[in-house]
C-alpha cells in the first residue's frame, strides 16, 4: 500500500515520508478499510512536530473514509463493501489512516450515509464528535440551550464550525470569534447571531456589549491557556460554564482563581480520543441521527493529494484554511 509516514519530529517537509508500506490484514474483530480521504486535525500535525513516538514509524493522521475490503474473525462478511468514516485511527497505535489501506476494530468504522462524500467522512471523527460533546455537556451542565448565550472559541475551524452548527440547532444564541474576514462569512453561513474578529477587537468587552454585560452561559473553547483573560475581562457569566477540549499550552498556566472562584464557573474539560463507552456510543448514535436527518453542513477548505502530505500539514498550521483540511488517497 501507499502511505505517508514518519519516523521522528519536526517539521512536516524534513520528517513525512510518502512510499510503500507493506499492507496490513483484518485480525479477529477487525475490519480492513481501503481509505479514499484522510482528514488532518490540529492533533495530528502536533503529534507530528513534538509527541513522542509510541513506536518505531508512524503513518499520521486519526481521521479518515473509505470502504470495507475485508474482515476478520467475529465480523459478519455483510460488512465488506460497506462506505465507513472511521475515528481513532491513531489513537495508542502507529498506523494511521494517511494510508491506503487501514485495519482497524469494527466498531471504529462507522456506516458513511450515502449522501456524503468520503471528504466529508473524513471530517467527522475529531471535529464533528468533538463538537456533539461539547455542546452535549453545554446541556447537560446548563440546562437546554434555549435562550441561553454560547460563546464558540474558533467559530469557523474544524470544531467550532459544527459547534455552531449544533449550539443553533439547540436554540442558542451563538457568538463566535473568528480571525478574518473569509471565516466571519462562513460562520455566518452555519448560523452564528455575532461575530467577534479577535485579532482586532477586544473579545470580552465584545461579549459584554452584546450580552447586555451580562456575559454568555457557555464558553466552548479550543484554548484553556487563555480562558483566564475572558473570564476575567466578564465574558462569562455568573454560574457560567466553559467546556473545553484543548489547549495551546500543555503544561502550566495562570488562573485567576479568585475571580472564577467567586463567579462559580463550572469547567469541564474533555479528550475526545478517550471518551467512556457510554458516551461514545451515544455520541456516534447522536451524530448518526444528525447526519441521516443532513442537518449538519461539511466544509472542505483545502484539499491535497498524498503527495503532497508536508503541504497539508503545513496549511493546517497555519491557519488559514477557511474548512477541514483532507488528503484524498489513490483509488
Amino acid at each position: 500500500m501507499q502511505a505517508a509516514w514518519y519516523d521522528r519530529n519536526g517539521p512536516a517537509k524534513d520528517v513525512l515520508t510518502v512510499g510503500d508500506w507493506p499492507t496490513p490484514t483484518a485480525g479477529t474483530g477487525e475490519v480492513l478499510v481501503r481509505v479514499h480521504s484522510s482528514g488532518v486535525n490540529p492533533s495530528d500535525v502536533k503529534s507530528r512536530a513534538g509527541r513522542p513516538l509510541i513506536a518505531p514509524a508512524i503513518i499520521a493522521h486519526s481521521d479518515g473514509a473509505g470502504v470495507i475490503e475485508a474482515v476478520g474473525d467475529g465480523i459478519a462478511a455483510s460488512r465488506i463493501g460497506e462506505r465507513v468514516w472511521l475515528w481513532n485511527g491513531q489513537w495508542q497505535r502507529p498506523m494511521g489512516t494517511c494510508a491506503t489501506h487501514i485495519a482497524l476494530p469494527s466498531a471504529q468504522a462507522v456506516t458513511l450515509p450515502a449522501e456524503l462524500s468520503f471528504e466529508e467522512g473524513a471530517c467527522l471523527g475529531i471535529p464533528a464528535l468533538t463538537a456533539y460533546e461539547a455542546v452535549r455537556w453545554a446541556k447537560q451542565l446548563v440546562g437546554p440551550l434555549a435562550n441561553r448565550t454560547v460563546l464558540v472559541i474558533g467559530a469557523a475551524n474544524s470544531v467550532g464550525a459544527y459547534a455552531v452548527q449544533m449550539a443553533k440547532q439547540e436554540g442558542a444564541t451563538v457568538i463566535g470569534t473568528v480571525g478574518s474576514e473569509a471565516k466571519a462569512l462562513l460562520a455566518k453561513s452555519l448560523g452564528a447571531d455575532h461575530l467577534i474578529h479577535y485579532k482586532t477587537a477586544d473579545v470580552a468587552e465584545q461579549v459584554k456589549t452584546l450580552t447586555g454585560g451580562k456575559g454568555v452561559d457557555v464558553i466552548i473553547d479550543m484554548d484553556l491557556s487563555s480562558m483566564d483573560t475572558l473570564v476575567c475581562g466578564g465574558a462569562l457569566a455568573t454560574h457560567g460554564t466553559v467546556v473545553c477540549y484543548g489547549s495551546n499550552s500543555m503544561n502550566h498556566f495562570n488562573l485567576t482563581f479568585r475571580t472564577w472562584l467567586y463567579l462559580s464557573v463550572t469547567l469541564k474539560l474533555f479528550l475526545v480520543y478517550d471518551l467512556t463507552p457510554a458516551e461514545r456510543e451515544a455520541a456516534l448514535a447522536g451524530l448518526t441521527q444528525q447526519l441521516s436527518e443532513r442537518q449538519l453542513k461539511h466544509i472542505i477548505g483545502q484539499r491535497f493529494e498524498l503527495s503532497q502530505v508536508a503541504q497539508a500539514h503545513e496549511a493546517v498550521e497555519q491557519g488559514l484554511s477557511v474548512g477541514n483540511v483532507v488528503i484524498n488517497l489513490p483509488v
